[in-house]
């Protein structure tokens, strides 16, 4: 799957099938009656799904047919734990259950040691949200998390924060088909005299967004608030506070 290769493990992914709606809603009907056979047909029509997720992972380094097989079991579950009464796409639902099982891969293979009983804490404080968005249908607050683990909320933040994968300081944080910025080239010097000057313009390209957005740059980066903290004080999902806000800082460094 290097670029050209069509190969991954094992498998022609041009010759992948690809389902229409109605053939996912039939299958995953057939699921739920315990067509184990439907199951597998679904399995091998949304592979390219799973691919199209994998290729977000493709330059991490990490080895692709491993990653596509981690994927496939995020497939499963996301099959297994499909709601069909909700008026949601699959896709949908399967896509961020792909991910998070990908992500789940890397933060384990992580070359950071982090301890056995932080990482336990964690894993137990991501059930435990995934328990309570599936009873509330929206994502908890960290507060809530932390309370129904009997956990302080500090302890709580450590330890997801623990299992985050580090970001290279030769990660690209923005191209606009030219010059790439990289992380490290974000990292000032608090003495440098054009720092007014960046502020100013800083200043005037938060103007331009539009509230929401300043309302969301304003709880994660003054109120120090995590995205699902956000989510929850705004009402919209976690992956929308990450979008959104991923869009107001592309529009401010655009700008400045």
């Amino acid at each position: 799957m290097y670029i050209n290769k069509v190969e991954i493990c094992g498998v022609n992914t041009s010759k992948l099938k690809v389902l229409k709606e109605k053939e996912k809603e039939i299958l995953l009907r057939r699921v739920k009656d315990g067509d184990r056979s439907a199951r597998d047909e679904l399995i091998n029509g949304n592979l390219r799904l799973v691919l199209s997720v994998v290729q977000k992972f493709s330059n991490r380094g990490e080895n692709l047919d491993d990653l596509f097989q981690v994927g496939c079991i995020g497939l499963m579950k996301a099959i297994d734990n499909f709601d069909i009464s909700q008026n949601v796409r699959f896709s949908t639902y399967a896509v961020p259950m792909i991910i998070g099982e990908i992500r789940r891969y890397l933060r384990d293979n992580n070359s950071i040691r982090v301890s056995r009983s932080m990482r336990d804490t964690a894993y137990k404080a991501m059930q435990v949200k995934e328990q309570l968005t599936n009873e509330h249908s929206k994502e908890p607050t960290v507060e809530e998390i932390a309370h129904m683990m009997g956990a302080k909320r500090e302890d709580v933040v450590l330890a997801l924060e623990s299992i985050v994968e580090p970001v290279s300081l030769y990660e690209p944080v923005y191209s606009d088909g030219g010059d790439t910025i990289y992380v490290m080239d974000q990292v000032g010097d608090n003495n440098d005299d054009s720092n007014w000057l960046e502020e100013i313009s800083l200043k005037e390209a938060i103007a331009k967004l539009g509230d929401r957005e300043k309302k969301i740059l304003s709880l994660r980066f003054f109120e120090g608030k995590t995205q699902m903290e956000v989510a929850g004080e705004i009402g919209i999902s976690q992956a929308q506070v990450s979008r959104l806000e991923k869009c107001a800082l592309s529009r401010i460094k655009k700008q400045i």
